[in-house]
């Protein structure tokens, strides 16, 4: 019996306390949710300044840095001029002025219309109406009494349709340049006068560099254009914002070879004008309009 006894106490398990879940302190301001078993709890604590607090603005720690910040300002702009760095909640062109682009919807889409000292692309493909808009937003800022320059690259400027459309063609300025390096000086000589309001190049695809207008037709020349364009980019962009002169550059689709899935159409000129540009307006025919008699 005693042996029976013991081998009954070796092989029964033992019974052991259930162990107590731990529940967290309660908070000031608690709300718990229960699901599945689940509780949680979310505690909201405030917090007060009260007596012999410190504040953000008798912090020494912050005064410091903020003198520091207001003597590196000073010196900045006293290095590089006034205006090199400034607060924007006190600079005085915070916002991007605008003016119309000829186009009613096309001024609502955009929030206003074309946007002052900015880079602005118009692409789409043949007889879609590029140049039409071009022409409509220099009428608009002429008629605001401001001067615009047409660099004809393509030698395709039509007076007779231009007046049509309201440019006034005695006070435009129009340029046809020899090849690509002598349109981009040139606008960019017109930019920095800071007489100009807008400045339209007609096109990107038709600014030959001068080395591929000097070979032989047929030669390989492997980025010449898209190497002018963006040189030609990193200096204009910054002095169109400066003199507040929109540049719009309207430019023609190529279609890329051997794809077969996504959209084959690429702009020319490389891709710089892709990142430099504000506004990209791409323009689609979709139809004819027919005149009802």
């Amino acid at each position: 019996m005693a042996t029976a006894a013991a081998a009954a106490a070796r092989f029964t398990p033992a019974i052991l306390p259930r162990p107590r879940r731990r529940v967290p302190a309660p908070c000031a301001s608690a709300s718990s949710a229960s699901g599945r078993g689940n509780r949680r709890l979310r505690c909201e604590f405030v917090a007060s300044v009260g007596n012999g607090a410190l504040s953000g603005e008798d912090d020494p720690r912050l005064i410091d840095r903020q003198k520091a910040l207001d003597a590196a300002m000073t010196d900045i702009n006293n290095s590089f001029g006034k205006g090199s760095v400034t607060r924007l909640g006190s600079a005085g062109g915070a916002f991007v002025e605008t003016f119309p682009s000829g186009c009613l919807t096309l001024d609502f889409a955009l929030g206003g219309g074309l946007p002052k000292g900015r880079v602005v692309e118009v692409y789409g493909p043949e007889s879609s109406g590029k140049t039409t808009l071009a022409l409509h937003a220099i009428a608009e800022i002429q008629k605001l009494g401001g001067n615009a320059m047409l660099v004809d690259a393509e030698h395709a400027f039509d007076p007779a349709y231009s007046k049509a459309l309201g440019v006034d063609i005695e006070n435009l300025i129009v340029c046809q340049p020899d090849n690509g390096e002598m349109a981009l000086e040139i606008a960019d000589r017109m930019c920095r006068s800071g007489a100009i309001d807008l400045i339209c190049i007609d096109s990107v695809s038709a600014l030959t560099p001068r080395a591929e207008i000097e070979g032989e037709i047929g030669m390989q020349q492997m980025g010449l254009q898209a190497r002018l364009m963006s040189q030609a980019l990193r200096k204009m962009s910054g002095n169109a914002s400066k003199a507040g002169c929109t540049l719009m550059f309207l430019n023609q689709i190529r279609y890329k070879i051997g794809v077969f899935y996504g959209n084959p159409e690429v702009t020319s000129g490389g891709i710089a004008l892709k990142f430099f540009a504000s506004v990209r307006l791409e323009i689609r025919h979709i139809g004819k309009i027919k005149s009802v008699r």
